[in-house]
């Protein structure tokens, strides 16, 4: 599955648009390499999606085409979250 669609599906990211800005922004990463929107994310696969001053780590659990919103958590497990500044 496409990363951007992912991302979207699982509800990480809320719009496909934003998620396919970031990803060729280079701020997102798949397995400790730079990842582009139309990179495919396979289950086991380990994402760091730094938002601003935010760090996501999050790893694919399920790749499903649809999801209703209590479903979408299933696709991913949060490894870690980071900030770099506490406000």
């Amino acid at each position: 599955m496409r990363l951007d669609k992912f991302l979207k599906v699982s509800r990480v990211i809320k719009r496909r648009s934003v998620a396919k800005e970031i990803a060729d922004k280079g701020r997102i990463l798949i397995n400790d390499k730079t990842a582009k929107s139309s990179t495919d994310v396979k289950v086991g696969d380990q994402l760091t999606i730094k938002f601003g001053n935010k760090t996501l780590v999050i790893q694919a659990l399920a790749l499903l085409d649809t999801t209703k919103k209590d479903d979408a958590e299933q696709m991913y497990k949060v490894v870690s979250e980071s900030f770099e500044q506490r406000f």
